[in-house]
């Protein structure tokens, strides 16, 4: 086999400096989809009509096109149709944020409406407002439902980041690529940066089943 990690060497600090880069978008993404996951989700559950026609149309849009294609309309469309000049990192951000969002108002939709009826019933015979009772009763229940299925939304978040290096991001891919083509030897620097996401979903993986353990003892 025609392998030669030592060649890699002097690229590895270039190589794990795409970690930050990676994460610090990935970061804001998962601000965002959560935000406007959580708005969505309750325009789903909500009796106005018309929300609940937008946060249907979004979701069937973000989830029924690839992300790829929205990471690309955002990056090249933006400059086309309003004269600014978007950068990769802010693409990145827009593209995975409002994607996350749809599938996250999925999730938390469907752990709102998994929450006993009669905890809603008894907040609305003690006149407590409905925005209270999002926040401090309902909310707080359908997290500890569908934590599990939050912390793997952001795990694919997480791997499919590899993606903006179609937008010359320069994250974790982007650098592997960069190596190997200053070096001729793509397998190198690739399995090294494959090693490196493995480690951030696991650790991801691990800080999950952290914060459930402690829901769980909260109860």
């Amino acid at each position: 086999m025609n392998l030669d990690f030592s060649q890699i060497v002097p690229y590895i600090p270039f190589m794990l400096e795409g970690i930050w880069v990676t994460l610090k978008f990935v970061f804001f993404a998962i601000i965002l989809g959560s935000i406007l996951g959580t708005l969505l989700a309750l325009f789903k559950i909500g009796s106005v009509k018309p929300l609940r026609w937008f946060a249907d149309a979004y979701t069937s849009i973000f989830r029924g096109t690839p992300l790829i294609l929205q990471l690309m309309i955002i990056y090249y469309s933006i400059p086309q149709l309003t004269g600014y000049d978007i950068s990769p990192f802010l693409s990145a951000i827009l593209a995975f944020g409002l994607n996350s969002s749809a599938y996250i108002s999925e999730i938390i939709r469907a752990g709102i409406q998994a929450v006993d009826k009669g905890q809603l019933e008894a907040a609305q015979a003690l006149g407590v407002p409905y925005s209270a009772m999002m926040k401090d009763i309902i909310l707080p229940q359908a997290l500890k439902n569908i934590l599990p299925a939050l912390m793997n939304e952001f795990i694919t978040l997480t791997k499919e980041s590899a993606i903006v290096s179609t937008i010359g991001y320069l994250d974790l891919m982007r650098r592997a690529q960069v190596v190997g083509a200053d070096l001729f030897r793509n397998f190198e620097p690739l399995l090294f940066v494959g090693l490196i996401y493995w480690c951030l979903v696991m650790g991801l993986t691990v800080i999950g089943r952290m914060v459930e353990r402690r829901l769980k003892l909260s109860d």
